[in-house]
């Protein structure tokens, strides 16, 4: 059994998961939030039971150390030198990467160059990887790109009809994001199907408040719904999702705002909050929706009319359809959403059941029997992915 250490590094926050593998065991895991404050919190999760305390956190070399010494004060582990590797989840690996890798120098330096494309993300997570290679040097550390997964794309599907040179000096193509996720659903279910992922035609749904959908013909992905960035695709929390691209020009001229002023409301203005004016969590929309709130409504609606319209495409890509999974916060938590995307669908055959479909969080089928496409919920796990491609590479 190795020890493998998780680690999802944002720009003020550190999650982590510590593994047994390949058991696949979590041993616990946890968060620091907040870093960069004298009231930041600090949160683990051992034999289920939750501990938070709040405490200064000056940086992520300081949130790195006070997870690594708690490990050791609590008995989770007796050493550092248990734990055997530790994987980095990088959001934006560009085309440089299509699996993980070891890190070097030469590793860090093409994740940096990569910045522009992911500047809320990337420059988060070098520093993470900068205070775990400092906190512990003599363990390997991995590069697990969410990016990856989706670099078998045709160079038909990953292509904008732009100027080419904007591809060839810029890299201005699609990227895809929440590659582990849809990768560890769709072998999921084929585990449930009991069929080799190679003979299945898949599309994951991975809906939290940030989303995206990913065709899976045979294991590899043919398309995604996110694009250069996350903002690419259906409508989420705050992203605005595909919009005609002069609107931006529009609003600059009209609202007297600068380019990135417009882009950060598309970011972080619109979707489920823009189009309700509530809030980003569909929980509250669906609460004030049956409070008789119409624009909460509409907003979740407009998302799942877009949902259906991918799914769509995507059966006419893939030749049909075999299984659908629903995964992440709201795939996995919301019975309204699973059924009213059925729904739209329904033309292709899909038969929602509804009894199964009043679950939330486990793994389980919600059509019936006779449903020419089979739809599943799938709790996903990106620090398993994570974790597999750490011990495959550090045992190499």
């Amino acid at each position: 059994m190795k020890k493998i250490m998780a680690v999802n590094a944002g720009s003020s926050s550190l999650k982590f998961q510590l593994l047994a593998m390949p058991e696949e065991i979590t041993i616990t895991e946890g968060i620091v939030e907040r870093i960069g404050l004298q009231d930041a919190y600090y949160t683990i999760v051992i034999n289920g039971d939750k501990e938070k305390q709040v405490l200064p956190v000056k940086d992520h070399a300081v949130a790195v150390d006070i997870v690594l010494n708690d490990l050791i004060n609590k008995g989770i582990i007796k050493s550092l030198e248990e734990i055997s590797g530790v994987g980095h989840r990088i959001v934006q690996g560009g085309g440089s990467f299509d699996k993980s890798v070891l890190i070097d120098e030469d590793v860090v330096a093409e994740i940096t160059r990569l910045c522009d494309l992911a500047p809320l993300h990337n420059p988060a997570h070098l520093i993470g990887i900068k205070a775990f290679r400092e906190a512990l040097p003599n363990v390997k550390q991995v590069a697990v790109f969410d990016t990856a997964f989706h670099q078998t794309m045709s160079k038909e599907a990953y292509m904008y009809a732009v100027p080419y040179e904007w591809y060839e000096k810029y890299g201005i193509r699609k990227y895809g994001a929440h590659g582990t996720s849809h990768q560890y659903v769709a072998l999921e279910a084929a585990k449930l199907e009991g069929k080799p992922i190679e003979d299945l035609k898949i599309v994951t749904l991975h809906l939290g408040n940030g989303a995206s959908i990913s065709a899976i013909k045979g294991g590899k992905c043919i398309d995604t719904s996110m694009g250069l960035t996350p903002l690419e695709g259906i409508p989420m929390g705050t992203r605005s999702g595909n919009i005609d691209p002069t609107v931006v020009e529009y609003i600059c001229n009209k609202e007297n705002l600068s380019v990135s002023e417009v882009l950060d409301a598309l970011n972080k203005k619109s979707g489920y909050l823009g189009v309700s004016g509530v809030s980003n969590d569909s929980r509250d929309l669906e609460k004030c929706m049956y409070e008789g709130n119409e624009r909460c409504k509409l907003a979740l609606d407009i998302q799942y009319k877009r949902i259906a319209d991918y799914i769509g495409s995507y059966y006419v890509y893939l030749g049909g359809i075999d299984v659908i999974v629903f995964t992440a916060g709201i795939g996995e938590n919301s019975e309204r959403c699973r059924s009213e995307v059925l729904r739209r669908i329904s033309v292709l055959g899909v038969e929602l059941d509804e009894e199964a479909n009043k679950v939330r969080g486990k793994a389980q089928l919600i059509t019936k029997p006779t449903s020419k496409i089979r739809a599943y919920l799938i709790p996903t796990n990106e620090e398993i992915v994570i974790a597999r491609d750490t011990l495959k590479l550090i045992s190499q």
